[in-house]
């Protein structure tokens, strides 16, 4: 594993974030059941050639939590605040799930901040579901905890249901392992904010370059729903990773880093002098 340092971002709340590298930014962006570590395995390909990062979401892993309710702006506007930390006037964001419907809100609130977006696993809203599938998906992660289950407890059930029977069992504990150390509290305002989002209207407005990656065999986002996504955007790419779920940049790594290089080295700006 890439050596890497964990910074804490200043301001409300303060935002654990893994980096390595040095470069363009690059910035990932986990899932909602997930936290900068799911990334760990994605940085020996990408730091070589960017300055790479994870972060853990407010309310997530070891960043804070927060008083009152979430509006889903507050991640955009933490990630600019990352942004500034590390004092890049823009980055490539990578999101994954729910991290790429934060990439999209950041998309639309801070523009001029881009310099890429890949979206992994990722749909532009839930009216992409049917009733049922909303329903099913609400009642797997929220319910269980209202009647006082804990994270832990309902962990392996949820990662199981996400990646694909072909998934190694290493994948599968790295994603138990991310469920059973969610902040039972934030995750339920993160499920009830991402449920209640507007489905993204903005995505033929988006100028800069898009990757749009999903699993061949993801049950939650389809690959149907990943053709539509790329269709709504100009000139996005579309990668299908073979044999991956849900959670394709864990359980497809290799085949994961090079879409994922391939397409960043590809629109990397030249270094001056070569």
């Amino acid at each position: 594993m890439t050596d890497f340092q964990t910074v804490k971002v200043q301001g409300l709340p303060r935002l654990a974030v893994d980096h390595a590298g040095s470069g363009e930014l690059v910035i990932c962006l986990h899932g909602i059941g997930g936290n900068r570590r799911n990334w760990h395995d994605n940085f020996a390909a990408l730091a070589p050639h960017f300055h790479i990062a994870a972060w853990d979401a407010r309310g997530y892993g070891d960043s804070d939590d927060y008083d009152g309710p979430l509006d889903f702006d507050d991640f955009a506007h933490d990630l600019a605040r990352v942004l500034d930390h590390f004092g890049a006037r823009r980055a490539h964001v990578m999101g994954l799930s729910m991290g790429g419907r934060i990439a999209m809100e950041f998309a639309r609130l801070y523009p001029d901040r881009l310099l890429s977006l890949t979206f992994c696993a990722t749909n532009s809203g839930f009216d992409m579901f049917t009733d049922a599938e909303h329903a099913a998906f609400v009642a797997s992660r929220k319910a269980p905890l209202l009647a006082g289950l804990t994270p832990r407890d309902i962990a392996w059930d949820v990662a199981r249901s996400l990646i694909s029977p072909e998934s190694s069992v290493a994948a599968l504990d790295q994603l138990v392992d991310s469920m059973a150390r969610l902040h039972a509290d934030s995750y339920i305002k993160a499920i009830e904010a991402l449920v209640a989002l507007p489905p993204c209207r903005s995505l033929g407005e988006i100028t800069v370059p898009v990757h749009v990656i999903c699993g061949e065999r993801d049950p939650l986002t389809t690959p149907e729903q990943s053709r539509a996504l790329a269709a709504d955007i100009p000139h996005a790419r579309l990668t299908f990773v073979p044999k991956a779920g849900h959670l394709v940049n864990l359980e497809r790594s290799d085949d994961f880093n090079r879409a994922a290089l391939d397409f960043l080295l590809a629109i990397r700006a030249p270094t001056p002098g070569i």
